[in-house]
């Protein structure tokens, strides 16, 4: 891993030289081939459902990314843990909540939100505004890093699709500049922000598809049946499908 990869970003020129947000490092596994036929295998035996592959370029030439969905636990979600990372649907404070935040703090274990506290709060309260991303690294989950973004809550926010394309936009530019190759995302707002699936669907796909050529694998963990198929419609009529 490159060095700009185990910096600490919260915006491109401010970083935090905490020795908390510098862990000792996992040796990262051996490098496998067919790498889209193990990443199926690796994710089906972690629990999680799915594996429909889309391409997020009309292109299928060398550097086209691949969008990925999975339904079930993104907790458990890993690709080489070295340089994947998961997003988190935080709050502003970014000291864990409900859904999936409580479930990515409880996993990662006390050191995670010992590291988002330190993070300089940009007004009383508000670590993260809302459309803005943090990452921090990852402690006890399988991942390398997790990236933090706070997505809008949609009955109170006056242009929630902005809000939301940012959420997105802005962790896949965090994610690039730290050297992150796959990313998994949960449905952003879509839990008690009441962000509607199918609107929030299409911003996700859309997002996702600007950075084809800078992430290899943008991933979808959705917890329900009901997200998975709303995601897997959406990603039909706006990607071409990767024959397994």
């Amino acid at each position: 891993m490159s060095r700009a990869a185990t910096r600490f970003f919260l915006t491109p020129s401010t970083r935090l030289p905490n020795p908390l947000l510098f862990p000792k490092r996992r040796r990262p596994p051996p490098p496998c081939t067919g790498a889209t036929r193990a990443s199926f295998a690796a994710m089906a035996a972690s629990g999680l459902g799915g594996g429909e592959a889309f391409r997020l370029s009309a292109s299928a030439g060398a550097g086209a990314g691949a969008l990925k969905l999975f339904k079930g636990d993104i907790t458990v979600w890993s690709v080489d843990g070295a340089t994947d990372a998961i997003v988190n649907a935080a709050n502003e404070r970014m000291l864990g909540g409900g859904g999936v935040d409580g479930a990515i703090h409880r996993a990662a274990g006390p050191e995670l939100v010992q590291a988002c506290r330190i993070v300089p709060e940009v007004k009383p309260g508000v670590r993260c505004p809302t459309g803005e991303a943090r990452i921090t690294p990852a402690f006890k989950l399988p991942v390398s890093r997790v990236i933090h973004t706070v997505g809008p809550i949609y009955d109170m926010d006056r242009q929630p699709d902005v809000s939301l394309n940012n959420a997105y936009t802005n962790s896949l530019k965090l994610a690039k500049e730290n050297g992150i190759q796959y990313i998994a995302f949960p449905a952003i707002s879509c839990g008690v922000f009441r962000y509607p699936p199918e609107e929030a669907s299409k911003i996700a796909v859309s997002t996702a598809q600007q950075f084809s050529k800078d992430i290899k694998e943008v991933h979808f963990v959705l917890f329900s049946d009901e997200l998975y198929n709303i995601w897997r419609e959406t990603a039909k009529e706006m990607l071409p499908q990767v024959e397994k």
